[in-house]
């Protein structure tokens, strides 16, 4: 990838994605429209392909309360199931203030924005490389 190792892709409610990134990654591409479908906020993507064997991508997004955050989650374990990902782990679900979707080299942050912003992934895993969209 060409671009920075984050991406700021949020424009208000609904989110774009970054044309670079765009059918690389079928699963990828599978959760960005599922959290688009759902109106996540805020949705920032990193890059960590190289940098962590964890993952190739964390996405961070954020929902307005612990229902959406909840209802994001279940939606999105569920269409990665289905699309055949295989299975997906989910961990905070009870809570539902911060929700970790595992689907292999896709690893899922949801929050609620008041927890987001206590805990601050994106600086934890920026890398020093951080750039906002329409800056790239």
């Amino acid at each position: 990838m060409t671009q920075a190792h984050i991406q700021s892709v949020a424009t208000g409610a609904k989110t774009a994605r970054p044309l670079a990134e765009e059918g690389d990654d079928p699963l990828f591409d599978l959760v960005m429209g599922q959290l688009d479908d759902d109106q996540a906020q805020d949705v920032v993507v990193i890059d960590l392909k190289g940098k962590s064997s964890i993952a190739d991508k964390m996405v961070i997004a954020s929902g307005r309360s612990t229902r959406q955050v909840a209802s994001m989650a279940q939606k999105l374990a569920e269409t990665v199931k289905q699309a055949g990902h295989g299975p997906v782990r989910l961990e905070g679900l009870p809570a539902a203030d911060w929700v970790l979707i595992d689907a292999g080299d896709v690893v899922v942050h949801i929050f609620r924005p008041e927890v987001r912003s206590f805990y601050n992934l994106e600086r934890m895993w920026g890398f020093g490389d951080e750039q906002t969209a329409g800056t790239a």
